[in-house]
């Protein structure tokens, strides 16, 4: 167990360290060694008597945790976000919804463009599971950064004749006390910001709005185009934003309405194949991990080839 003697100590002398329990099959390993005071196994010295085994001491009862409140918080968040669900709700319902239009898991590629933060990929995990590939187009924030030429490139890879299930939003945290723009994070004693692009966009609007700072051309700056990029495309939800009740509660749906415009014209734009498009829009919902995550949804249309709306799917989530 990592244990080595130290200069001038044998190996034999070792055997007087204690050894922890482990998984191993001590009965056997022991069964095949002489014991000590024997000679080709036969005993030299007259046996001892064992001694009575020492009493095994109860363990202490493990401190008693409180009562799971998984309830109350599943009521908070839905009271915070009308409409929210959870991810393993929405799951069951999109994958049901879509199967009555034939998408199955042989046919069907899924396609996201959800934040870069590792917390997106919650829900996206989940699709995955089910399936079992993913095209992915979004960046910070969730916007679609991969464009014209990567929603292309997707399309090309749908299966003959199958479909595609596009999912994009934004997304927010929620703490376990309420507070909407931190996210308990596994690991990370931090309650951290969540979305960070979202909220560092939402600052530099705020500077500006404000008279504080100036808007610059910072966005061809390649090293942090995205975040510049999603400074602009939140600019004109400046107003908005300033004016909310809520600043961080009203920041993931001013972003969504920017993804959004950005999603249809890139859809409007492409093609798809013969069993059409599903595309779930909505707000990711972040919470602590010993929580489900939620969804809310805003759009879940069912699209012919060319990008039309043929059913409202949205219904369906509720």
């Amino acid at each position: 167990s990592g244990f080595a003697p130290s200069s001038g100590q044998s190996a034999l002398s070792s055997r007087s360290v204690r050894r922890q329990p482990s998984a191993v099959n001590y009965e056997y390993i022991f069964s095949s060694i002489s014991p000590i005071g024997t000679v080709g196994g036969k005993n030299t010295k007259t046996p001892t008597p064992p001694a009575p085994p020492k009493p095994v001491e109860k363990a202490p009862e493990p401190a008693t945790e409180a009562p799971n409140d998984s309830a109350s918080f599943d009521a908070m968040v839905k009271a915070a976000f009308p409409g929210a669900v959870s991810n393993t709700d929405l799951k069951a319902k999109a994958v049901e919804a879509l199967s009555a239009k034939g998408y199955t898991p042989e046919n069907t590629l899924l396609c996201t463009s959800l934040c870069c933060d590792e917390l997106a990929r919650n829900l996206e995990q989940e699709l995955v599971d089910i399936y079992g590939r993913n095209f992915n187009l979004g960046g910070l924030a969730g916007f679609p950064f991969a464009g014209n030429t990567g929603f292309g490139a997707m399309s090309a890879h749908i299966p003959d004749d199958g479909c595609c299930f596009l999912v994009h939003g934004p997304h927010v945290g929620i703490t376990k006390d309420g507070t909407i723009g931190k996210v308990e994070r596994p690991g990370i004693a931090l309650v951290d910001n969540c979305c960070g692009s979202a909220i560092a966009a939402s600052n530099y609007v705020g500077g500006i709005t404000g008279g504080g700072a100036q808007v610059t051309m910072a966005i061809q700056t390649f090293t942090d185009f995205q975040q510049h990029a999603v400074q602009e495309l939140i600019l004109p939800h400046g107003k908005r934003l300033e004016d909310a009740e809520d600043r961080m509660h009203e920041l993931p749906f001013a972003l969504y309405e920017s993804q959004d415009i950005l999603v249809r014209q890139i859809i409007a734009g492409g093609n798809a194949k013969a069993g059409g498009l599903a595309l779930l829009g909505g707000v990711q919902i972040n919470t602590s991990p010993d929580e489900d995550d939620y969804f809310v949804p805003l759009r879940f249309d069912y699209m012919d080839t060319k990008g039309n709306v043929v059913a409202d799917l949205l219904p369906q989530l509720k």
